[in-house]
């Protein structure tokens, strides 16, 4: 299903010219029998997340009552939230900053189907296949690097299979795996290496002292105040260390470098998801914000934010080629997503237990 992201991007990007002007969210409605007030739950950093609320309230003088999460529970604490009620629904509409998520909570039937016409409208041929399904879509994407301080690293890992060495031994931190990106991460790379691949290069990053943090932010405020040296994180959080005026760069990573079985994936692409929940109190008016999240105006605002997310609208995605990760995996998505429950336990045994 997800497969073909990459090149999905790569021609969005060689399309540039050919991005439709967007359309307005379909407002046929009585504006008496529209609804006044949304409910949305997301997963997004609150800097970027609280800008565009606050637009669309502006704007649209809709009552939106937004639900966050902590950073130490990104995404999996408002998914538990949205399983456990199922039976009476409190949100219209969900946005995560990955798709994991948003997978599991379509798996469990939990997404309303639904199209998007001024979407689908605002780029030819429609939006891109890869980055949706009959219950959910995916834009401005995120990256998986990694980070390091310039200063303090003159052999700078390329890969995640490098931050064993021994010359980095207890210079390295990790987001802890139950949560957020790196949840799914690990499912991508149990895919492509095997459960036996997986495991090996764990327990050597827990022998070379690797240091969990409680989520991307926080591993990269460690590089800053000198805790460690190296991380593996997204590229988000690089962009805003880089705003506050941190020394820490960012590589991304190859493809195919190692050895054996062991390869590196490419550097991670990680798309924002957004859906209407099943059975939410206000169908309309998240339908009508969804509208709003999926348009060029507002993958704009998340491309020049400190965030600098990668934009799927043709025209974008050229004027902000500099966001497009140079090496991705093709991945599949949903078999990672079927993926994940397995690289945790591996993660919890090793990391944790061990």
């Amino acid at each position: 299903m997800m497969k073909h992201f990459i090149l999905a991007m790569m021609l969005a990007a060689w399309l540039g010219g050919c991005s439709k002007s967007p359309q307005s969210p379909d407002n046929s409605q009585d504006g008496a029998s529209q609804s006044r007030e949304v409910v949305l739950y997301s997963s997004v950093d609150d800097f970027l997340l609280n800008e565009i609320v606050d637009l669309y309230r502006k704007e649209t003088g809709v009552r939106l009552r937004l639900v966050g999460d902590t950073e130490a529970t990104k995404t999996t604490g408002l998914v538990q939230r949205i399983i456990a009620e199922r039976a009476q629904p409190r949100a219209d509409v969900w946005w995560s900053s990955e798709p994991f998520g948003t997978i599991q909570l379509d798996r469990e039937g939990l997404l309303e189907p639904y199209t998007s016409q001024s979407a689908e409208a605002s780029i030819d041929g429609g939006w891109p296949t890869s980055l949706r399904t009959e219950s959910w879509y995916g834009f401005a994407p995120r990256a998986r690097v990694i980070a390091y301080a310039p200063d303090r690293v003159q052999n700078i890992p390329a890969t995640p299979l490098e931050l064993v060495d021994p010359q980095f031994k207890g210079r390295v931190g990790i987001a802890r795996p139950q949560f957020g990106t790196t949840r799914g991460h690990m499912g991508v790379l149990l895919d492509h290496w095997g459960e036996e691949g997986l495991r090996t290069w764990l327990v050597a990053l827990q022998v070379n002292g690797v240091r969990l943090y409680d989520g991307n932010a926080s591993v990269i405020r460690a590089i800053r105040q000198g805790e460690i040296d190296i991380c593996m994180t997204d590229t988000d959080d690089v962009w805003v260390g880089q705003e506050n005026g941190w020394n820490i760069e960012l590589i991304y990573e190859p493809i195919g470098v190692g050895q054996g079985a062991l390869k590196s994936t490419g550097s991670v692409v990680m798309p924002n998801t957004i859906a209407l929940v099943r059975g939410g109190p206000n169908p309309d008016a998240g339908r009508r914000l969804i509208d709003f999240l999926l348009s060029p105006r507002v993958e704009r605002l998340m491309a020049e934010s400190a965030s600098r997310n990668i934009p799927v609208h043709p025209s974008l995605a050229a004027e902000f080629a500099e966001l497009m990760v140079p090496q991705a995996p093709d991945l599949d998505l949903d078999q990672a997503a079927t993926l994940v429950p397995q690289a945790l336990a591996i993660c919890e045994e090793v990391l944790i237990g061990g």
